[in-house]
């Protein structure tokens, strides 16, 4: 059985149970804010195969460092600096001693056995995968009505103005390999740290490939996340980094002097 289709096999109800082939190191990256019972749904969940779970939290109040602990003592607990999910992501990224980092929010709207999908395609060839709403497979039972409209306006906007064939923009399931994070520099603090990510990603030139996900309900707790002043956020992060210089340049500008 070859790697990828060992992979796809295991893309099922149940956890791989073991090292069934040879796989690069997973890292997941998981910002938490007070999701202490979401967490204890999560976890789980969540394939051994992973070579670590990073769980990078915001000062949560109602002990959700303790409770991953007592449910995985694998787990990475990194405590980020400053409040935002741009920097808990950023701060994941820095924590990561894996070959591939994948994003995931606690929340229990993106479910674990899809991380499968993401590692399959990084080790096909991809460079950057995405999650898919709004592909064949694809569905979300978490979107507003102003939600829904502000993604059917943006990603239009960064397919015109960046020539991509995204069919999603502001969903946050993403895996990347490590060693492409300096080209991703993800220098935001808010939400439209994911659209920054996907366009750096397009900007650098990357290989990129789109898998069909599913969002589910946030089961316990209310989002952070305000429509309005969040979409707008990431409207301007969309017109900024068109015009701005891309990452790639910046790091080979920077490691020259």
């Amino acid at each position: 059985m070859s790697t990828i289709e060992a992979l796809e096999s295991s893309h099922s109800s149940m956890p791989v149970q073991g090292p069934m082939f040879n796989l690069p190191r997973t890292s997941l990256v998981i910002p938490t804010l007070n999701e202490a019972e979401n967490i204890k749904l999560l976890l789980p969940r969540i394939p051994t195969w992973v070579h670590e779970i990073i769980i990078v939290d915001g000062r949560s109040t109602d002990g959700t460092p303790d409770i991953a602990r007592s449910m995985r003592d694998d787990v990475k607990i990194v405590l980020q600096p400053k409040k935002g999910k741009g920097i808990a992501l950023r701060t994941g990224f820095e924590a990561a001693s894996g070959d591939m980092i994948v994003m995931l929010d606690a929340d229990g709207s993106m479910d674990p056995y899809e991380i499968i999908l993401f590692v399959a395609a990084l080790v096909a060839g991809a460079d950057f995968v995405k999650g898919s709403r709004f592909m064949q497979g694809g569905g979300t039972s978490d979107m507003t009505v102003i939600r829904r409209f502000g993604n059917l306006g943006l990603t239009p906007l960064v397919r015109m103005l960046y020539g991509s064939s995204f069919s999603d923009l502001c969903y946050g399931y993403m895996g990347f390999w490590k060693r492409h994070v300096p080209l991703l520099r993800a220098d935001r603090d808010g939400f439209e740290i994911e659209t920054l990510i996907n366009l750096r990603a397009l900007k650098n030139k990357l290989k990129i490939m789109e898998v069909a996900s599913f969002e589910s309900e946030r089961v316990f707790g209310v989002s952070n996340l305000r429509a309005l002043p969040d979409g707008w956020r990431v409207l301007k992060t969309i017109f900024r980094e068109r015009v701005s210089t891309p990452t790639g340049v910046q790091v080979l500008e920077q490691s020259i002097s």
